[in-house]
């Protein structure tokens, strides 16, 4: 390769798109990862691009819904590339409704989310019976239903972006020299270095477990129920994620609290009953102090700049994190969100 104009640290979701952007920007790129490809969070199952509530807004739930009306542009151009799906799909959501005092809510949220996402999306109430045999359990018999949501496989994401990095020369190296601009996008270990680095805690590591379910639903929506992802995916599965768990060993050990998520499962969706486990699957994902994505120069190494903290929202943010980073580091062009900067979560 000639010389490098940019240097990406890190082979998952950001350091991958902020690579394929800058690509697209004019820039030679080298990704090195002395792991691979998506070996961290970022090789998990679920993929559930969902957004916040449409309610006190703020920039950081901005910067989300630019980020996934951005999605299917992004995604489909990677795919076109590559010519590797990424298992993308604008499907919706339902969410079931607890009673008289969530229906409310609900109500007023359809209002406001009229306000913020204009005609990009619906965030609406319907009756549990209407929405036929895929539709979660629901105690007030409504449920609500979003067109923003969207799921996609997180693997095949990673495969696709890597598939259209290569066509343009670009691979997934074990190791190399820093050249050029140098991007740190090393997800959960790499906060603990830069916490070490900084002499303050900056971020950690959560871990998550998952489960692969196999059902085929068809083209359905996802189901958001008591804190539950359960997300369709076209190959004939169904994710379900995921547990929380701030403290822990080993990141990559599955346990009792897989069989749990089973359980709520089926709960919530009866008609997964006897469906048969797939795969178990657990990481630990990056979660910055200030619980949104780190973003910028990395404080006193100039060139260097950091991406990270995409805890449990990295591939929904991934298109926009792209776009400003790259923005960023190939023309000075800083429009980073307040709540974003590397120096919010010092």
């Amino acid at each position: 390769m000639a010389s490098v104009d940019v240097t990406v640290r890190g082979a998952g979701i950001f350091g991958l798109s902020i690579a394929w952007s800058c690509l697209r920007g004019g820039a030679t790129v080298r990704v090195v990862d002395p792991y691979g490809l998506g070996a961290g969070s970022s090789g998990g199952l679920v993929g559930a691009l969902a957004p916040h509530v449409p309610e006190n807004w703020n920039p950081k739930k901005a910067f989300q819904l630019e980020s996934l009306l951005m999605a299917e542009g992004f995604w489909h151009a990677v795919e076109a590339e590559g010519g590797v799906s990424p298992d993308y799909a604008r499907s919706g959501r339902l969410q079931p409704v607890a009673d008289d005092a969530a229906l409310e809510l609900a109500r007023a949220r359809a209002l406001t989310a009229r306000e913020l996402w204009g005609d990009a999306a619906v965030w609406e109430l319907i009756r549990a019976d209407d929405a036929g045999p895929w539709a979660p359990l629901s105690p007030s018999g409504w449920l609500i239903r979003d067109t923003l949501s969207a799921r996609m496989s997180p693997r095949r994401a990673g495969a696709a972006l890597q598939a259209a990095l290569a066509v343009r020369g670009v691979e997934i190296v074990p190791e190399a020299e820093d050249e050029g601009a140098v991007l740190w996008a090393t997800g959960w270990r790499g906060l603990l270095d830069l916490s070490q680095a900084l002499g303050r805690p900056v971020g950690t590591g959560i871990k998550g477990q998952s489960v692969l379910l196999r059902h085929d639903a068809g083209e359905v929506p996802q189901v958001f129920a008591g804190g539950l992802h359960i997300v369709p995916h076209h190959d004939g599965t169904v994710a379900l994620g995921s547990t929380t768990e701030r403290e822990f060993d080993d990141p990559s050990s599955t346990d009792d609290q897989c069989d749990a998520l089973v359980e709520r499962a089926v709960a919530a969706m009866p008609v997964l009953h006897g469906a048969e486990v797939v795969e178990r699957w657990a990481g630990a994902r990056p979660r910055a102090r200030s619980r949104a994505p780190m973003l910028g120069p990395w404080p006193d190494r100039p060139g260097h700049y950091i991406a990270n903290g995409g805890f449990k929202i990295g591939f929904g943010m991934a298109p926009k994190v792209a776009e400003v980073m790259s923005a960023l580091m190939l023309d000075g062009r800083d429009t980073i969100p307040d709540g974003f900067r590397v120096e919010d979560s010092l």
